[in-house]
């Protein structure tokens, strides 16, 4: 027997068909669900990054406030909220505030 007749034999059948699925499923992971959160943690980067004073922010726990100072070196930033203001991690900012100041105080 030659070498190739050894390995032929050892060759599953089906092999190319197992091939093909776990290929796919790879595929079908990348674009379904990893793709989706990397672009996703980019957005949030770069409007973290993007974050000036007079923005009006929602924090991760869901504090909205408007932002008065922001320290990129140390990470955080200092957000007026209604009864005081707070030091935030600028990776506790979630997005933009939709209600102004004015609309939050009224409600109180």
């Amino acid at each position: 027997m030659t070498l190739s007749h050894i390995l032929a034999q050892a060759a599953p059948a089906g092999g190319g068909s197992t091939l093909v699925f776990i290929v796919g499923t790879m595929l079908v992971f990348y674009f379904f669900i990893m793709r989706p959160q990397i672009k996703k943690q980019k957005e949030a980067r770069t409007f973290r990054d993007n974050i000036a004073a007079g923005d009006e922010v929602v924090t991760v726990g869901g504090i909205h406030g408007e932002v008065m100072s922001v320290n990129h070196d140390m990470g955080y930033v200092e957000l007026k909220v209604l009864k005081g203001e707070l030091r935030v991690d600028l990776a506790g900012i979630s997005s933009e505030g939709g209600a102004s100041q004015e609309a939050i105080e009224q409600r109180s």
